[in-house]
């Protein structure tokens, strides 16, 4: 397979017939990215994802690997299995749990990074998802959980996207003040509605395209 632009993947068959191939992205993730809550599943991040991504002339697959209430040390359990034959690039966005639990961010560290090694070895590129901590486990946590996503990044060469909720930030939300946040959340005050998924989608998307310009061509 070789990658054309604009997220297009080539097979060459026998006698030099080129037949396009979509690129596909594993979406690695929890309840945010399984779209939990959410009545038409077609409104989650994946789907609109690709959606936004299709639109912007890519031809890509997004497979959602979301599994609501997972943890990175679950991530890291199945990411084995959640990596297929036909896997171009990978999204993690994990995280979240992790901090609702009060998770050791060096155990956290610790997954996110076995996760990351699992594409090395398979030669993914990946783009990394930050969650940023909220303060009720002090400053030092936060420091270190907040931090861990960007030097993971650095030693392993993934791209960062540094906020998760970047997209609702430039909209006027503020994650820590539930009253800016209620249009684009459900009744939870956790997982964003179809408005707020598409708000993090414009803010993910651009990341995203830079991980299928890194989709490297088959030998």
């Amino acid at each position: 397979m070789r990658q054309v632009g604009n997220g297009v993947a080539v097979t060459f068959l026998a006698g030099g017939m080129a037949l396009a191939e979509p690129v596909t992205v594993v979406a690695l993730g929890d309840s945010l990215t399984a779209g939990y809550g959410l009545a038409d599943q077609g409104e989650g991040l994946v789907p609109q994802l690709e959606g936004w991504l299709r639109a912007k002339g890519a031809d890509v697959v997004v497979q959602n690997a979301g599994v609501s209430g997972d943890t990175t040390a679950g991530g890291l359990a199945r990411i084995g299995w959640a990596l297929g034959p036909d896997t171009d690039a990978l999204i993690v966005t994990l995280g979240g749990n992790d901090l609702m639990r009060g998770i050791d961010p060096e155990a956290a560290k610790g997954n996110l990074e076995g996760i990351l090694k699992e594409a090395a070895a398979r030669k993914l590129p990946v783009l990394l998802v930050a969650m940023k901590a909220p303060g009720n486990f002090g400053p030092e946590y936060k420091a270190a959980f907040d931090q861990m996503y960007g030097e993971l990044a650095s030693t392993y060469g993934a791209i960062l996207a540094d906020d998760f909720f970047a997209g609702l930030r430039s909209a006027g939300a503020d994650p820590t003040d539930p009253a800016s946040m209620a249009a684009y959340m459900q009744p939870d005050g956790i997982h964003p509605n179809p408005e707020g998924v598409k708000l993090i989608v414009e803010g993910l998307g651009p990341k995203v395209e830079e991980l299928l310009a890194q989709v490297a061509p088959a030998p």
